[in-house]
C-alpha cells in the first residue's frame, strides 16, 4: 500500500511531540499537503476524488464551513490545506511496528469524526539533537529514519532509547482553492 504524501507528513509530523510525562501528547496543525486535479466529487458524503500522480488518487473530506465546495466541479485544479493531528505515547516494552493504516478502525471508533487517514507506528528513538532540531528513529522494519522538527521544544524529553507510539491522523480539508 502507498502512502505518498502522507506517510512524508506522518515522517516529519511524528517527531513533532514528546513524552517526557508519560502521558499521551497531540499535536493539530494545518499543513498545506495536497494538490491535484478532481477525478469525482461526491456531494453526498461532501469528499473530493483527487488525481494526486500518476495512476494515484487521494480522498479529501471537505467540511461544511468550506463554501467553494458547491462550486467545485470534475477536471477543476486545486490546492488543500487539511487539518492533522498526531499523538504520541510512550509504549516501554514494546516492539518496534512497520507503519500500519488504522482508518477503519478510527471510523469506527469515532463515526461522528471526519478522519480520512490514520497511519500508526512504534518506534524507537535512536538520538535527539536539539541543536539541529532533528530526530533519528528506527521502525520495525529495521529502517532509519531521520527527521527534522518543526518545533524544537517538542523535541524536550525524548532521548535514545525510548519507544513511541505515534499515532496520524489526518481529518477535514480547512481550505480549498482552485489553481
Amino acid at each position: 500500500m502507498k502512502f505518498p504524501t502522507a506517510f512524508a507528513v506522518f515522517l516529519a509530523a511524528s517527531t513533532l511531540i514528546t513524552h517526557a510525562a508519560q502521558e499521551p501528547r497531540s499535536s493539530v496543525r494545518t499543513v498545506a499537503a495536497i494538490s491535484g486535479r478532481i477525478d469525482r466529487i461526491d456531494n453526498a458524503t461532501r469528499s473530493l476524488i483527487l488525481r494526486v500522480g500518476e495512476n494515484q488518487y487521494q480522498s479529501v473530506f471537505i467540511g461544511p464551513e468550506v463554501k467553494i465546495f458547491n462550486e467545485l466541479k470534475a477536471g477543476d485544479n486545486v490546492s488543500i490545506r487539511v487539518q492533522e493531528s498526531v499523538v504520541v505515547a510512550a509504549r516501554p516494552n514494546t516492539r518496534p511496528t512497520v507503519l500500519t493504516d488504522t482508518t477503519a478502525a478510527a471510523k469506527k471508533e469515532s463515526p461522528s469524526s471526519d478522519v480520512t487517514q490514520q497511519l500508526k507506528a512504534v518506534v524507537t528513538i535512536e538520538s535527539v539533537d536539539a541543536a539541529t532540531s532533528t530526530i533519528v528513529y528506527k521502525t520495525g522494519d529495521n529502517r532509519r529514519v531521520m527527521r527534522t522538527v518543526a518545533d524544537p521544544k517538542l523535541l524536550e524529553g525524548l532521548k535514545a532509547g525510548d519507544v513511541i507510539e505515534i499515532s496520524y491522523t489526518r481529518e477535514r480539508a480547512i481550505e480549498v482553492e482552485r489553481r
